[in-house]
């Protein structure tokens, strides 16, 4: 979806060349089909290939992707997924400090 994403549509063989792993085209091609079939992706013909085309925007992927991480990992708790991402030690204090901006804005918002 990155590449998509990135580039706005691409063929298969464009995708294999962006992907930074060494698939095979029929793997890159099944990729792109399961994509298709969930509705994430579209194609249409272009000569004697497929051109795709993001249909999932970016953020709508992140936030479905989140959601299914709290639910799975964190069993529904944001207190725990913001723990587990403090946890990390490859944390900076830049990081830290834009983590705070955000919650400090979100509080002022639920203040409202």
């Amino acid at each position: 979806m990155a590449v998509l994403w990135r580039a706005g549509s691409a063929t298969v063989g464009e995708v294999k060349s962006a992907l930074s792993d060494d698939l095979a085209y029929p793997t890159v091609l099944t990729m792109l089909r399961t994509l298709e079939s969930k509705g994430h992706v579209r194609h249409e013909t272009e000569g004697r290939a497929f051109r795709y085309f993001p249909v999932l925007e970016s953020e709508d992927a992140g936030n479905s992707a989140l959601t299914r991480v709290l639910d799975k990992v964190y069993r529904g708790s944001r207190e725990l997924l913001v723990a587990g991402l403090l946890a990390d030690e490859r944390i900076d204090a830049d990081e830290l400090q834009r983590l705070r901006a955000l919650v400090d804005a979100k509080m002022r918002e639920q203040a409202k």
